[in-house]
């Protein structure tokens, strides 16, 4: 069922990994190169499934716990980690069914639409490029874009800003407790997709306005959509 909003929705602020495309194969690989460098065991994508979502620093800080690393190991982890993502990019991910048409229905209402992630910029806007979701996107800002990362609400609060919305008529569309939060923080509306990482935890039980089995169901969540002003 459509949930409450002040007035027709402006923007959309949507989400990039585990929300657009599918990149737990990019993770685990660039990962596995990462340890292999540093003469570490690699770690299963269901463990690196667990750590997406709070951009790179993070992702690569708890791989190196799990695996029992030095703290100290990080700065060569670091290093190591961007040279291989930089190579896999993209290679082994998949765009969500559904989220092309998402997308097309969302334009189609009359939103502007950002993506924004805790992926540095760099990979993120090379990702959509190679996966056809570029043009979708009036903005594109990655982890680096701003001083704090989702789930402060400083991203988005900026994000707005840029797209010319107010953040009560502008909806977040993720997939985990971060994009969620962030939303609640900055007064935006907040839908999240149930087919997402959410850091292993089931999308359902965030505190969200509304859930979707598909990027293409979220257009029909939104009445008045095509009133924008």
């Amino acid at each position: 069922m459509p949930f409450a909003l002040a007035a027709p929705p402006q923007a959309a602020i949507i989400d990039l990994d585990g929300t657009l495309v599918d990149t737990l194969g990019d993770f685990t690989a660039a990962l596995a190169a990462m340890l292999s460098e540093l003469a570490l065991p690699a770690v299963p994508s269901a463990v690196v499934e667990r750590f997406i979502g709070k951009g790179s620093e993070h992702l690569i800080r708890a791989t190196l716990a799990h695996v029992g690393a030095d703290e100290g190991l990080y700065e060569r982890g670091w290093t190591a980690y961007q040279a291989a993502y930089r190579g896999l990019n993209g290679r082994e991910a998949t765009v969500y069914p559904g989220v092309v048409e998402g997308l097309r229905s969302l334009r189609s209402a009359g939103l502007r639409l950002a993506c924004l992630t805790n992926k540095p910029g760099e990979f993120a806007r090379e990702l959509l490029r190679m996966k056809g979701l570029a043009d979708a996107f009036e903005q594109v800002f990655g982890g680096d874009a701003f001083e704090r990362k989702k789930p402060d609400p400083l991203p988005l609060l900026k994000t707005c800003e840029a797209l010319g919305s107010t953040p009560a008529r502008t909806l977040m569309v993720g997939d985990s407790r971060n994009d969620a939060a962030a939303a609640r923080a900055a007064g935006c509306p907040v839908v999240l997709v149930t087919y997402g990482y959410n850091h292993g935890e089931p999308a359902r039980s965030v505190d969200a306005d509304a859930f979707v089995d598909s990027l293409a169901e979220v257009a029909a969540l939104l009445p008045g959509a095509r009133l924008r002003t």
